[in-house]
């Protein structure tokens, strides 16, 4: 009984330490992100990030992989290879909306590694974003052999998906911040859930289906 709650408070201080980096990285990036900030948000010493993650580095990959490594692995094991190519392409495209929506974090500090050329991008996280290319690949591949997609750049496909959805989400404040964008962009609002995500989806299968 006393193990499973040591082991419960351990888990919370860790979630707090994550969440506390995630914003603080989302906000500073890399290089501007500071332990003592981290810790002091997290509202613990800054020795317990060390102990119970390791330095700044460890800690920004430990925050991609618990959002992205977390995603890869619910697509995955979630993807039903009786559905059909179509299907397998909409779970994609909803598996990857409702992973930006729920980690609002995740858009800014992706825009901010890709501006770097993936500087500090953990080797970790490329291996899994590699993965989900993969299979996306294999997705877009059977409709082509199937006669339903045609053929295409799986990557490109995947860069629309990802790449619109982390606009759409990091825009949001230059297009309701300033009056020259029309009403009709700026009342999109945050959101990528909902009538955003059909939109996505709709334009997607539209591009590569036959």
């Amino acid at each position: 009984m006393v193990s499973k709650l040591i082991e419960s408070k351990r888990e919370k201080t860790i979630r707090r330490i994550l969440d506390a980096a995630a914003n603080i990285f989302s906000e500073s990036g890399f290089e501007g992100a500071r332990v003592d900030e981290i810790a002091k948000q997290a509202k613990i010493n800054k020795a317990m990030i060390y102990y119970h993650i390791g330095d700044k580095k460890a800690l920004y990959a430990e925050v991609l992989h618990d959002i992205i490594g977390n995603a890869t692995e619910h697509f995955i094991s979630n993807l039903d290879e009786n559905q059909s190519s179509e299907q397998k392409l909409k779970y994609y495209i909803n598996s990857v909306t409702q992973t930006m929506e729920q980690n609002p974090f995740l858009a800014p500090i992706m825009m901010r590694e890709q501006a770097s050329g993936g500087q500090n991008l953990p080797e970790i996280i490329a291996k899994e974003f590699a993965l989900i290319i993969g299979m996306v690949t294999n997705i877009l591949e059977e409709g082509a052999k199937q006669g339903v997609f045609i053929k295409t750049t799986p990557f490109i496909i995947h860069s629309m998906v990802i790449g619109g959805i982390m606009f759409y989400q990091t825009s949001y404040p230059v297009r309701s911040g300033y009056a020259a964008f029309p009403e009709t962009v700026k009342k999109l609002g945050y959101s990528v859930s909902g009538d955003v995500s059909k939109e996505i989806e709709k334009l997607i299968l539209k591009a590569v289906k036959k």
